[in-house]
């Protein structure tokens, strides 16, 4: 049996893997997160691998309030690139394989066809740029080890786009929503099977790997809107407006689509369709509110 340890299990794609956990019976599942295992302080990190034989090590931890991060860097570049860099090195010291999760924000979202995994990273935000020096320092540092870069994470756990969407589309009836960032949404729930899915078919090769998955599919920020409030019945009208009408502190990618051809075919795995996806999840959040 293989120990699988979890780092920020009580977000979107750790509790995700949680619900799939009884599904892996040949898994071992360590669930942690700030207050079981402080992943910025090495001694403690490194000692609690010396305590626990871990086999892979899942890091779903990171810093993700992408506005609050323009005027909280340190804490935000402590999270997604020191601690990343202190896992790297503690899993390479105790032959751990380290699967990492990373964003489509390192992109700079001014390509004109979907992001290959080699494409270079150039992030307009602290977010983006924190989480990239995290994937160099994981790149220098780490043995035995993925990078998964994702994008538009959301879940029936936690907070998100969708539930966003729902809340203010009952309250309002109105919305404006940019149309002019185009990507994909990614089921948590769909990436965190794959995750479960690939583990065994790793291979021990003492390198670095980078994959990119998010659903199948394009769309925009608007479109998505509009079908959660469609497929949720909800009597809200929603207005496509630019992203110089709404401004935030954070530049978006304004295109984050993902060329997927890497994942899918190194690990044979089928991706759902945004779409699909979002029916599901709808359905779970819609059982938790009744």
């Amino acid at each position: 049996m293989k120990n699988l340890l979890i780092t920020g299990s009580n977000g979107q794609l750790g509790s995700e893997i949680k619900v799939l956990s009884t599904q892996y019976p040949d898994f071992n599942f360590i669930f942690t997160d700030i207050n079981e295992l402080n992943i910025t302080d090495y001694q403690l990190l490194d000692k609690f691998f010396e305590e626990n034989k871990i086999d892979f090590v899942v890091n779903c931890a990171a810093y993700t309030a992408v506005d609050k991060a323009e005027q909280d860097e340190v804490m935000a570049r402590f999270i997604n690139t020191n601690a990343v860099k202190y896992i790297s090195q503690i899993t390479k010291k105790h032959n751990v394989f380290l699967i990492h999760i990373s964003t489509d924000y390192v992109y700079n979202g001014k390509h004109y066809k979907p992001y290959t995994e080699e494409d270079p990273i150039n992030p307009e935000s602290t977010y983006g740029k924190t989480k990239a020096d995290g994937e160099k320092e994981l790149l220098q540092h780490a043995g035995n080890a993925i990078i998964i870069r994702t994008s538009w994470l959301y879940s029936s756990f936690g907070n998100n786009f969708i539930k966003t969407i729902l809340k203010y589309g009952r309250e309002r009836g109105k919305l404006n929503v940019v149309y002019d960032q185009i990507g994909t949404p990614t089921y948590a729930f769909d990436l965190a099977k794959t995750i479960l899915d690939i583990i065994p078919k790793l291979t021990i090769k003492d390198t670095v790997e980078i994959y990119n998955y998010s659903n199948e599919g394009v769309t925009s920020w608007y479109d998505f809107a509009k079908e959660i409030i469609e497929l949720s019945g909800i009597d809200c009208t929603i207005n496509a407006i630019e992203t110089k009408d709404y401004p935030l502190p954070a530049a978006r990618p304004q295109y984050s689509v993902f060329n997927k051809s890497k994942i899918k075919h190194e690990f044979n795995i089928n991706i759902p369709f945004w779409k699909d996806s979002l029916k599901h999840c709808l359905k779970l959040i819609n059982e938790q509110n009744r």
